[in-house]
């Protein structure tokens, strides 16, 4: 697609200004390529400015686009925005570096080390279009569905979760990071602490600091978020929220340890708090991993956990289907604020939902991209092993998609991670994942959105000719004399 967008753009000058352009058939035949193929490119000339195309009469070079009127004042905003009327108010800036690290598409050529969702070959792209085909023709498809969500994917969702939750204790949301800013505004004022795991996801304090809320951060170590220091946190901030992932966590891959769920929950419950647990991969185990443990909601008969469980990450970031499950009159806020804020998840979207996990393809999917997900992790920890053993893996996780590695003292991580994407290959920062100061410099590196294997190798000994440039400078820098 990109190689015939840019034989058009070198023809335009072919055409006069409102020109029209060959048919898309005519360009079937002359480039031998598939309609899908001429649509996206014209398309892209479209979004380019370039072309302009009229549904039925076909595609146009574009006339010049007159002068542009001189830019308006926009300064006024910076008070707006900053003014919230009240001086005890966290201020409600958007941060969103955190999350755009792995949302952004690195240039031609980068590998994906700093990305959050399956590569395309470990996607379910055949079942996923089935599914919604098969969605599609559903009698009323594409009628408004129940405000809480389809019956029958609430009960799915419920059945995931266990421990007596009922599907009538079961919202669908539209992915997580939306049911997640729900949880928050539904459970904590403006203004209010809450606490979070130290490292956490940056989407979450991001969430956090858009809702003016003040993330306060709790230790986590290899078994988990440490029960002493989080009630610690609760006595000294007086927070009612607390926000984990026991399973598989982001970015350490920590799971909580059997001992330690109980005690988290009794804290909570002590502290008169709401636990919010996303619970984001636990479809994305690894094939040699033990039983996982049971979501913390399943052993929560009292409402102290709100529950955030996900179709996104085993599928695709475009497959946005999620659940909230709560106990108590919580659930109606949950409620009251996601139909304010979106009505409904689009009715097909369930649909397809349903049709993708009821189908054969769903647990062959599962068991596929376990033993994926595995292989991947293996070489990449072999390969650092190899050729970059100085930054500490202090933990391998059997599940996720990401390993954590402390980078030894004195690394400048901004500097490392610069240095990787000039040798072509993209990481995380450590920083954004700490609310508060980081203890030491660190790098997330994910092992799923590469094509595979030979990237994994190729990418770990890019990373080690930017590793030794950025120690080689700051070594020179240290020492003014030599």
């Amino acid at each position: 697609m990109g190689e015939l967008a840019e034989q058009l753009r070198s023809e335009l000058e072919r055409y006069s200004p409102g020109g029209k352009l060959p048919s898309s058939r005519a360009l079937v035949e002359r480039f031998r390529v598939s309609p899908v193929t001429v649509s996206r490119a014209l398309a892209q000339l479209a979004a380019e400015g370039l072309v302009v195309t009229r549904p039925g009469a076909g595609a146009f070079r574009a006339r010049p686009q007159p002068k542009e009127s001189p830019a308006g004042d926009t300064s006024w905003q910076e008070v707006a925005l900053s003014a919230d009327g009240t001086a005890d108010l966290v201020p409600r800036t958007v941060d969103a570096r955190g999350v755009t690290v792995s949302l952004a598409v690195p240039p031609p050529g980068v590998l994906e080390f700093n990305g959050g969702y399956l590569h395309p070959s470990l996607q379910p792209e055949r079942a996923m279009a089935a599914a919604l085909a098969r969605a599609g023709r559903r009698p009323g498809a594409w009628g408004r569905p129940p405000l809480e969500g389809l019956p029958e994917l609430r009960e799915w969702f419920a059945r995931g979760i266990g421990g007596g939750v009922t599907a009538a204790e079961v919202l669908i949301a539209a992915g997580g990071q939306a049911a997640l800013a729900t949880a928050l505004r539904a459970l904590a004022p403006p203004g209010a602490p809450v606490l979070v795991e130290s490292p956490t996801y940056p989407g979450m304090l991001a969430l956090a600091r858009a809702a003016g809320l003040r993330p306060v951060p709790v230790p986590v170590d290899p078994d988990g978020v440490r029960p002493d220091l989080l009630a610690d946190a609760f006595r000294a901030t007086g927070a009612r929220v607390f926000v984990c992932q026991p399973l598989f966590q982001n970015p350490t891959g920590a799971v909580l340890a059997p001992a330690r769920r109980a005690e988290v929950l009794r804290i909570a419950r002590e502290a008169g708090a709401f636990v919010v647990e996303d619970d984001f991969v636990r479809r994305l185990v690894h094939a040699d991993s033990g039983p996982l443990p049971r979501p913390l909601a399943a052993d929560d008969p009292d409402g102290v956990v709100v529950h955030v469980g996900s179709l996104t990450k085993a599928t695709s970031p475009s497959f946005r289907v999620c659940a909230l499950a709560a106990r108590g009159p919580v659930l109606e806020r949950l409620r009251a604020i996601q139909v304010v804020d979106s009505f409904f998840v689009p009715r097909p979207l369930q649909e397809a939902a349903l049709e993708l996990v009821g189908s054969p393809a769903w647990p062959r999917h599962l068991r596929a991209l376990s033993a994926e997900l595995k292989s991947r992790r293996d070489a990449m920890t072999g390969a650092l092993a190899r050729h970059l053993p100085e930054p500490a893996l202090p933990h391998i996780p059997s599940g996720g998609y990401h390993l954590w590695l402390r980078l030894p003292e004195g690394t400048d991580e901004s500097a490392l991670t610069a240095a990787a994407l000039r040798a072509g290959v993209a990481l995380a920062p450590g920083r954004p994942y700490f609310s508060a100061e980081a203890p030491a410099a660190h790098v997330r590196l994910s092992f799923a959105a590469v094509a595979g294997t030979g990237e994994i190798a190729e990418g770990v000994r890019r990373l080690r000719a930017a590793y030794e440039e950025v120690v080689g400078n700051w070594f020179v820098s240290d020492r003014p004399g030599l």
